[in-house]
């Protein structure tokens, strides 16, 4: 059982409370360079970081210059939540991300291929039953550029996440509480409110929560139904991945030197954003995966208890 690996390591309220104070000051840290850079671009502007809203910020550097120093804070963030639970908790990679004997590797690219084909796909639909709505932005060195910059760097990023959201509070709320629906709801919503500095935000309105809070609860189905983030961290990896190469929009979070960029209005993005991807294409998705991997007790695995096993069934290693 995914949550209850935990307890095979030191899992003390305190320790998660410890350990999350350190994940915060990691990722601080990793944004000095970031907000350094924006800062001394404003001065040389003779602009007012401090006036500034989130999407000026974001639009301050060169785009494959500002995607890797964004993303570089959860980069350091990712170390911070590794270091935390190995020197904290005690705690492997491998158990913080399955109950599995090993890492699933074929999972995590059977769920990045799948959704990097589908998304690529419905991307490319809507370019061609939209052309007016889209220009082409496609510009070979600097697209080569961010692709190396994204391949590496995004990875990071939404590992980050998985293994914070999914991974370390999703255990740790878990033994706390003792039950399941507790840790799925709370990293769900936690993961969308900290999307509320998004541009998107500002720009469709606080309706595109739904979206975020709604892929929280997505990716917290995957990995308690699975009994392991494997899935969650390919589908994670290809869906900011495949944006960032694929379309970029002057109202996103992710400004790149994409091939397309969206030219349509935001409110007219707004249902396709919000009310598909949530209410179609996840439970679809999760039908797809439940088939593929069996997944039974559906009822147990996101609303059950959360029991400590025997004591002889695991040795805590002190």
């Amino acid at each position: 059982m995914y949550i209850e690996q935990a307890y095979k390591v030191l899992h003390e309220w305190w320790r998660y409370a410890v350990g999350v104070l350190l994940i915060i000051i990691a990722v601080i840290i990793g944004q000095i360079p970031f907000t350094g850079a924006v800062f001394l671009e404003a001065h040389n502007e003779g602009m007012d970081m401090f006036n500034m809203n989130e999407q000026t910020m974001m639009t301050m550097l060169e785009p494959n210059l500002n995607l890797f120093l964004m993303l570089l804070s959860f980069a350091v963030g990712l170390a911070g939540v590794l270091f935390v639970a190995k020197t904290i908790h005690h705690q492997s990679i491998r158990s913080l991300t399955t109950s599995r004997q090993k890492i699933d590797w074929k999972r995590f690219w059977f769920a990045f291929i799948f959704w990097g084909i589908v998304s690529t796909g419905l991307s490319l639909l809507d370019y061609f039953m939209n052309p007016e709505g889209y220009v082409l932005n496609f510009k070979l060195v600097p697209f080569l550029i961010l692709c190396a910059v994204a391949i590496v760097m995004v990875p990071l990023q939404t590992s980050f996440e998985e293994y914070l959201f999914r991974g370390y509070l999703m255990q740790g709320i878990g033994v706390i509480t003792k039950n399941k629906w507790m840790p799925l709801l709370l990293t769900s919503v936690v993961f969308g409110g900290l999307h509320i500095a998004n541009p998107e935000v500002t720009q469709l309105g606080y309706i595109i929560m739904i979206y975020y809070i709604g892929t929280g609860l997505f990716l917290g189905i995957l990995t308690l139904m699975d009994e392991g983030m494997e899935l969650a961290l390919g589908f994670h990896a290809a869906n900011n991945l495949f944006t960032a190469l694929l379309v970029t929009a002057d109202w996103t979070a992710f400004q790149t030197h994409s091939i397309l960029k969206d030219m349509s209005s935001p409110t007219a993005a707004g249902f396709m954003d919000v009310f598909v991807p949530v209410f179609i294409l996840f439970p679809i998705l999760l039908f797809v995966f439940a088939k593929k991997y069996n997944w039974t007790d559906w009822k147990g695995k996101l609303f059950g208890s959360v029991e400590e096993p025997p004591a002889e069934d695991y040795k805590i290693i002190e």
